[in-house]
């Protein structure tokens, strides 16, 4: 037997362990029974009462743009600190700024949703800002999380560029901002694109987070969908699922496609 036979059985297996319940959850949203058990008939109907549900939809859309404003604010500051920690060399408390940038990535999201909300707290009754919780705080929330992530991601972008292309420009009198608009943040834009969609992801999946600083009318998607779950399941959920699923199965070809399109001439 190869190689390859020997490895085939456990990565089948480790696929369908994937993949599987994802099939047979898309199966069941066009279930004509309302039973999550059994299937009884093929119908399209949880998929129109899907989008008559206005908590549901009202969720989606309120996850959506959190996630692209905290995405938005989390790629400016990534952006800067990634750039800092890249291109500024040994400069003072830089040992403390990336522990800073890298702690939440390691700390666990309930220790950084109570902080959060303590810190919002805090700030509402010494400033009167936030006024009390809401899409607002989660955003805030979210940005100050994901933009830790972008930075990684931008620095190790960076990291691996040469800098010759911006030295030259600065030999020939462009300024550092210039510098940076014009050559660095292009070279970068790779990274900075795949930062912000990590962070809109990040956003967009979060329930830990978002359950300790948001408030009454801002509950977001993941928060609904919980809460939900919580009673029961039920096909509105599968379809959902599903259509979240077919979403990123389109946005992953259309990227792969833009991949190997070959350059032009």
């Amino acid at each position: 037997m190869t190689r390859l036979g020997k490895l085939a059985l456990p990565l089948g297996l480790g696929f369908a362990f994937l993949y599987l319940p994802l099939v047979l959850m898309a199966l069941f949203s066009f279930n004509d029974s309302r039973m999550v058990t059994a299937f009884t008939g093929f119908s399209t109907r949880w998929y129109a009462s899907l989008w008559q549900d206005e908590a549901l939809m009202r969720a989606l859309f309120l996850s959506l743009r959190i996630a692209a404003v905290s995405a938005t604010m989390a790629t400016v500051l990534g952006v800067l600190a990634g750039f800092a920690l890249a291109r500024l060399g040994r400069f003072r408390l830089r040992g403390g700024f990336a522990a800073v940038m890298a702690a939440p990535l390691v700390m666990p999201e309930v220790i950084i949703g109570l902080s959060l909300l303590l810190l919002f707290v805090a700030m509402e009754a010494a400033f009167g800002f936030p006024a009390g919780r809401g899409a607002g705080t989660v955003a805030i929330a979210h940005a100050t999380f994901g933009a830790a992530y972008v930075a990684v991601v931008v620095q190790a972008r960076l990291a691996e560029l040469d800098t010759v292309l911006e030295e030259a420009a600065m030999d020939l009198g462009a300024r550092p901002w210039t510098v940076f608009t014009r050559i660095t943040l292009p070279l970068a834009s790779p990274a900075i694109t795949a930062g912000w969609l990590l962070a809109f992801t990040l956003s967009l999946d979060d329930l830990v987070v978002a359950s300790f600083v948001s408030g009454p009318g801002a509950s977001t998607l993941p928060m609904v969908v919980f809460s939900a779950v919580r009673l029961g399941l039920t096909p509105e959920l599968y379809a959902l699922a599903t259509l979240l699923v077919l979403a990123v199965a389109v946005g992953l070809a259309l990227a792969w496609r833009l991949l190997l399109r070959p350059p032009r001439a």
